[in-house]
């Protein structure tokens, strides 16, 4: 089974939590009990475990992820745990050299057993572009250089050339070589067309959207995808949620998801599976719940009927 295959098969849903682990006001997290509730999601039954890519922190954003280098901390968990998926919401590709994603990509999928997914993005920080010598508006392109400059680096003694990254001249290899293939994600758009992702990618990673709206990018998606003569490929998305003991509490919205009781977020999760959705990634950013309590919660009442 691929990686990818693990957490995201046509016609199922599966779930994943992104980190940090906790509810916290402001921007940066404790990062407590991280180890021991990543040990946790894997024990319940949840299927991965995400981890973002904040170069800097601007505090008017709201949201410094976990603050650990993604790469650098999927070692740590990958350390802790033992089968669940570990995948990036996502990598900045303008801001990293490829060589250096690579490199880590490959040795983390052959010292995890092959457990890495990753997502990648073209970056939505306007703050960091110039400290990394990068033009904001020149993302969307840099992105595009970057990905393909990855693709040509999985190959021996590769040739690529990039006027924002250099280039490779065939004359010295990357190792190491992982011969498991490792799925990557576009995150939104980035700057593409959908048919763009939809050839490139081995998946569509995704923000929460109401049924109606949601119902219309699935028929994008799968349009695009016959366009350019692909395969099934899945489709994912975040879900920020505060999840209230007992039932009927009437949902109300929140940045980016929903406040409600386990009910109501199991009718909502069969919905969008109905209309394609194959994976869903909780944020606790905002539970106003014991982060263990959830936990248990969802695997009680939500992952036995999905």
């Amino acid at each position: 089974m691929t990686p990818l295959n693990k957490i995201a098969q046509k016609g199922k849903l599966s779930l994943g939590i992104v980190f940090p682990l906790e509810a916290y006001v402001g921007s940066v997290p404790r990062m407590e009990n991280q180890i021991e509730l990543a040990q946790l999601a894997e024990e319940l039954g949840f299927k991965s475990l995400w981890f973002r890519d904040v170069p800097l922190h601007d505090p008017t954003f709201g949201d410094a992820g976990q603050m650990y280098d993604p790469f650098v901390y999927m070692t740590h968990i990958m350390n802790h745990t033992k089968d669940i998926a570990l995948a990036t919401g996502s990598i900045i590709l303008p801001l990293r050299h490829p060589i250096h994603i690579l490199k880590a990509i490959n040795s983390l999928q052959i010292l995890s057993g092959g457990r890495i997914i990753i997502g990648v993005a073209s970056g939505d920080r306007p703050v960091e572009f110039p400290a990394f010598g990068k033009a904001l508006s020149s993302k969307n392109e840099l992105f595009r250089d970057s990905f393909n400059y990855l693709k040509a680096l999985s190959a021996d003694f590769p040739t690529y050339k990039s006027e924002d990254f250099g280039f490779a001249d065939g004359k010295a290899d990357l190792l190491p070589k992982s011969t498991i293939k490792t799925p990557y994600l576009i995150t939104g758009h980035s700057g593409q067309t959908m048919n763009w992702i939809a050839k490139n990618g081995d998946g569509w990673l995704y923000y929460p959207r109401n049924t109606y709206f949601l119902s219309h990018m699935m028929n994008d998606w799968h349009q695009s995808l016959e366009n350019t003569n692909q395969p099934w490929k899945p489709f994912m998305q975040s879900l920020y949620i505060d999840l209230i003991p007992g039932n009927n509490v009437k949902p109300t919205p929140i940045h980016l998801g929903i406040r409600t009781s386990p009910d109501y977020l199991r009718q909502h999760l069969l919905t969008i599976k109905e209309i394609g959705v194959n994976h869903v990634i909780f944020n606790l950013k905002f539970n106003t719940q014991q982060i263990r309590e959830t936990m248990t919660l969802i695997s009680k009442e939500i992952l036995p009927h999905i």
